[in-house]
């Protein structure tokens, strides 16, 4: 740092701290800025909250269809078939609030991308063309807009060149 900026520095934390001192020895300024801190935190939860809420708003309409399965689970009134139905009427429901935020399941591809894939498993191939092949989705992906939120997990395929 040059000699005229090292000093220009050091004469701005002084005001600084003089301006601290000044605030701090005047009550009505003290209680001031303790006003202006306790209302830009005030703005600050008001906006966190109007951000979430319509997320939220749909998470519990989830938690009310949830609800809802559960108690005719527990009273015996769904045949499995009907059961089976009202399962993947809450995973449906659930994509929906999902695709309202823009978050969509990664495409599927028949081959391994690193870019979109993790592997979690590999399964020996005898079969060249089949190197590199997906075998198994076990966690679907997702991105939001262009961005990758979380790889699709998947068991690959590997040829192993006739080494047995």
């Amino acid at each position: 740092m040059s000699k005229d900026a090292s000093e220009a520095f050091r004469d701005l934390r002084a005001e600084v701290a003089s301006l601290r001192k000044d605030i701090a020895e005047d009550p009505v300024r003290a209680k001031a800025f303790e006003k202006l801190y306790e209302e830009l935190r005030q703005y600050k939860e008001d906006f966190v909250f109007q951000a979430e809420k319509p997320l939220l708003l749909d998470l519990l309409l989830l938690y009310d269809s949830m609800s809802w399965f559960q108690e005719r689970m527990v009273s015996g009134e769904l045949s499995p078939d009907v059961v089976a139905d009202n399962f993947q009427y809450l995973i449906d429901e659930l994509v929906e609030v999902l695709y309202r935020r823009d978050v969509t399941p990664t495409t599927p591809g028949e081959r391994f991308d690193r870019t979109i894939h993790k592997a979690v498993s590999v399964v020996a191939t005898e079969a060249e063309a089949d190197d590199q092949k997906i075998q198994k989705i076990v966690k679907r992906g997702f991105q939001r807009g262009e961005r990758l939120l979380r790889p699709e997990e998947v068991v690959v395929a590997r040829y192993r060149g006739g080494s047995r």
